[in-house]
């Protein structure tokens, strides 16, 4: 195989046939955009620089097609481009790759083509100098040794066009003879990390191992890896990465063992346009890649699958994100590449677990299955039969004795019941849908990415505050006992708005307000609710309003901000003071009330001495209108410019 897996050769794009790996190293011509497409989307060409390369060479194609005369008709060509760039919606730069050559098409083919061209002449320059600046981060973060390194999925010269990204830091890295190990991710479902980076490395001479998924954390807990380097098809402006799926569960595991998280993409991969994870759109594939492979079933006919192909790692468990400018992500705002000697002092960094005897099975096992090898022969592997959870991370041990470890000492089963007051309650048996879950899951990813805002702010300290989302006749809220700050898609809890009831399925129990919210989702059109406790609102509320047993509206008039409620008449607000009962659910039927006969209310509360409660259609509505209550609160107790009567 050449430097480079994508070439032009008169009037075709030349690749290797990613799907025969590493049995077969197939060839393709590929002359129609249609073949580039199927290409696209049945993984023969794969990778987010490789695929937007591929992309732009169908641009070429459907312009030279859709010429007639020397006249393009640009329409036809458009048409073609907008297939082309729908082909896999996750990564990001294949439309960024169609679009930049789109702005070619009306002077022909030939321009086009020159375009792509640069592009592809690019790529390696690219990949080389984003490789270099990760190379050089791993080892200011793990000093000067022989490293042992993880990788997932494929990310090689097989995925980019030339040299590689995280593979490509990879190669620098063992050019300066620092690599003792890479373990190798095998990256289910269609086993990537198997095919394809174990063929990569093994040509390039890269000590390296092969692994399944589920041992990489095994791994980190057993001392074997000291910093873990993947890829991106999508870095979002808070610094959010879409990879392939698996890689938020090895960013998971890193942070527990506190190893380097290192993401490296070229900036085309990076959308500046996309605030957060939440708005990805995750691709969905077929289930037939999970319930087989090779032509050997692997589950049962007609077993239902969730068959993910990406994921998103919250920004908050990257160490980094490097491009070809440096670190332009390093755990919170973007930083300049002369700044990366402060993520030394990051709490992220390598700490060396005690290494533990674990069973391990054949290679065999771990490099082939039903008779079909899935990597090159001759690759070593990692293949523990078992691993061990630390205590800390088990809610409970039960046995026919009832639960006999609950988080901590050992205890008597008597003590069973205090357990429903934990912060993780125990489960019930799931019985939510795949389309129920799978929205819980984009809902909670939404929900965490607010909390972190707010709980940035000083509004929602220690495990105070709630956020929930309407999901038709439910809520989501965030489940009771947590931080804000450090919450994932997971930690939510689905409940009826009609009643607070709890959904079947559920493993964590609601926040202790959760009335609050469904109150208000009962009485309004609100699509989502959040309630922190804010310094100056609650400050403001409790000198003004006294302690009393009736709403009492606090007037807010003349500042700007008012306009922010979405009030008719935005001159002057009537919020309502809550009395903070000590029983919840008596403060979720006051606001129930006090709503229905009230429909006028501002989409605001405050509850006395307690905190302030803000809905709109959007959670980042909401958000907004906390924000401008508590501002307004703060300009009210600098110039004491406000009112309050009592309701009788």
């Amino acid at each position: 195989m050449t430097d480079s897996s994508l070439t032009w050769d008169d009037g075709a794009l030349v690749t290797i046939d990613q799907r025969g790996l590493p049995r077969h190293v197939t060839e393709l011509r590929l002359t129609k955009v249609d073949q580039i497409i199927d290409a696209i989307v049945t993984l023969a060409i794969r990778g987010a620089p490789a695929i937007g390369i591929a992309g732009a060479f169908g641009v070429v194609i459907a312009t030279r097609d859709h010429t007639v005369g020397g006249i393009v008709d640009v329409a036809a060509v458009n048409a073609d481009a907008d297939r082309i760039a729908a082909a896999r919606p996750t990564a990001v730069n294949l439309a960024w790759a169609v679009e930049r050559v789109r702005a070619r098409v009306a002077e022909g083919a030939d321009a086009v083509l020159a375009e792509t061209l640069d592009m592809l002449a690019e790529d390696g320059a690219v990949n080389r100098a984003a490789a270099t600046h990760a190379a050089d981060l791993v080892q200011q973060l793990c000093g000067d040794r022989p490293l042992r390194l993880l990788t997932h999925c494929n990310t090689g010269r097989l995925a980019t066009s030339a040299f590689g990204t995280a593979i490509g830091a990879l190669r620098v890295l063992h050019e300066r003879g620092v690599v003792a190990d890479v373990l190798v991710d095998e990256t289910r479902p269609l086993l990537q990390g198997a095919r394809l980076t174990a063929w990569e490395l093994a040509e390039a001479g890269i000590p390296h191992r092969l692994t399944i998924d589920s041992a990489a954390a095994w791994a980190m807990a057993t001392g074997q890896v000291d910093a873990v380097l993947v890829g991106a098809d999508r870095v979002t402006a808070n610094g959010d990465v879409a990879n392939k799926i698996g890689t938020f569960a090895v960013a998971l595991a890193a942070r527990h063992h506190n190893i380097p998280f290192i993401v490296v993409a070229p900036e085309s991969t990076r959308d500046l346009s996309m605030a957060t994870g939440a708005e990805i759109v995750v691709e969905q594939r077929a289930a037939g890649e999970v319930t087989g492979f090779g032509g050997v079933e692997t589950a049962p006919v007609g077993t239902a699958v969730f068959n993910p192909a990406f994921d998103v790692t919250p920004a908050d468990l990257v160490t980094a994100v490097v491009t070809e400018n440096g670190v332009v992500y390093g755990g919170g705002p973007a930083v300049a590449s002369n700044l990366v000697a402060p993520l030394g002092d990051s709490p992220v960094v390598h700490t060396a677990t005690e290494s533990h005897a674990a069973a391990r099975r054949t290679a065999g096992a771990a490099t082939g299955f039903g008779g079909v090898e899935t990597a090159p022969v001759g690759t070593a592997v990692f293949n523990p039969a078992f691993d061990v959870t630390p205590a800390d991370l088990v809610t409970a041990v039960v046995t026919e004795n009832g639960v006999v470890y609950g988080g901590g000492p050992a205890v008597d089963s008597t003590l069973v019941a205090p357990l429903e007051d934990s912060p993780v309650a125990p489960a019930t048996n799931d019985t939510a849908g795949p389309a129920q879950r799978t929205s819980d899951v984009a809902i909670g990813t939404r929900i965490a990415d607010i909390a972190r805002q707010l709980y940035g702010r000083g509004w929602m300290p220690g495990t105070a505050g709630n956020i929930s989302v309407r999901d038709g006749d439910d809520a989501v809220v965030t489940a009771s006992g947590l931080s804000k700050g450090e919450l994932g898609e997971g930690d939510t809890v689905r409940v009826a708005i009609v009643d607070t009831v709890v959904r079947p399925g559920q493993t964590r129990k609601p926040s202790a307000e959760t009335s609050i919210h469904t109150a208000i989702y009962r009485t309004t059109g609100a699509g989502a609710v959040v309630h922190v406790h804010s310094p100056f609102a609650t400050a403001l509320a409790t000198a003004k309003v006294g302690a009393t047993e009736k709403v009492v509206p606090l007037t807010i008039e003349g500042y700007e901000l008012l306009k922010g409620f979405g009030l008719a008449d935005p001159s002057a607000a009537d919020i309502p003071v809550f009395p903070n009962w000590s029983d919840v659910a008596r403060i979720g039927d006051d606001i129930d009330t006090y709503l229905r006969e009230t429909p006028s209310a501002p989409p605001v509360l405050f509850i006395h001495a307690h905190g302030i409660t803000a809905w709109g259609d959007t959670l980042a509505q909401a958000r907004d209108r906390a924000e401008c209550l508590e501002a307004l609160c703060e300009l009210v107790i600098r110039t004491g410019r406000t009112n309050s009567r009592e309701i009788g």
